[in-house]
């Protein structure tokens, strides 16, 4: 299974960013998908997260700036940044939780995508 992030950049104080990650290979369902974020000399902190029936939770510091969404059809997690702010700045990571089987479930790793707010 693999996890492939997308949509990162250079964006303005103020700005927008949509974030995409797709997961492909032996997959039999997906339960819950998220997205956590590494700022420089800081730890991984979750964004946050969406269920596979659509419960999401978000971190304090993003809600009501930050929607998360998924597409089930394409095994895809979408996170949608807007009123973007410099403490943003990181490398976003997308997270899932993979059935590979009928008996075993395992949780898999983006490869990060750069976020970068900054006049």
């Amino acid at each position: 299974v693999q996890l492939q992030a997308s949509g990162g950049g250079l964006v303005q104080p103020g700005g927008s960013l949509r974030l995409s990650c797709a997961a492909s290979g032996s997959i039999f369902s997906i339960n819950v998908m998220g997205w956590y974020r590494q700022a420089p000399g800081k730890q991984r902190e979750l964004v946050a997260i969406i269920s596979s029936s659509g419960d999401t939770n978000y971190a304090d510091s993003v809600k009501g700036r930050f929607t998360i969404s998924r597409d089930n059809a394409k095994n895809t997690v979408y996170l949608q940044m807007n009123s973007l702010k410099p403490e943003d700045t990181a490398v976003y990571y997308c997270n899932a939780n993979v059935r590979i089987s009928n008996a075993n479930t395992r949780y898999y790793w983006g490869q990060g995508t750069l976020v970068t707010v900054s006049s």
